[in-house]
């Protein structure tokens, strides 16, 4: 592993803010 970029958690964050969007 070298940068954690992609993570589960950068994931759900990028979800909740499309989902807030709608």
């Amino acid at each position: 592993m070298g940068t954690p970029r992609f993570t589960p958690e950068f994931k759900e964050e990028a979800v909740r803010q499309i989902t807030e969007r709608g």
